[in-house]
């Protein structure tokens, strides 16, 4: 049976999804939605800039994986959704803050727009 996973640390969903899903199989597996850059006390983006943005979708991210005993470590693959592609540079510095080798996989692209004019979204899919 599927459990889902809430963190008091991150963001609410915004919609009909789970903030993250834990497959509760013999190895452990957490699917995590994309998670926007909001800032969880504050209910807002945590700044306009990319980098800010970038930091705290990751954040985010961390918090959703402690509620598993899990950390980015655990992350085999992420997915960023760029609002802008020329933002990819900066995104990727700080996203190389947050992850060591071995390095997850990784798709990053651009897309037409992202909820509430987000300019980043991270998902991630974790094993443990």
């Amino acid at each position: 049976m599927n459990r889902t996973l809430v963190s008091e640390a991150a963001p609410a969903a915004i919609g009909p999804y789970s903030t993250a899903i834990d497959t509760q199989q013999s190895s452990q597996t957490v699917y995590v939605s994309g998670q926007l850059p909001i800032d969880p006390l504050t209910g807002e983006f945590a700044g306009q800039d990319i980098k800010l943005q970038t930091q705290q979708s990751l954040q985010n991210l961390q918090a959703i994986l402690k509620e598993a005993d899990m950390d980015l470590s655990n992350v085999v693959k992420t997915t960023v959704l760029l609002a802008d592609i020329a933002d990819f540079s900066d995104m990727n510095e700080v996203y190389g803050h947050f992850f060591s080798q071995p390095y997850p996989a990784r798709s990053a692209f651009q897309v037409a727009a992202l909820p509430k004019n987000a300019r980043v979204e991270i998902e991630a899919i974790a094993v443990k």
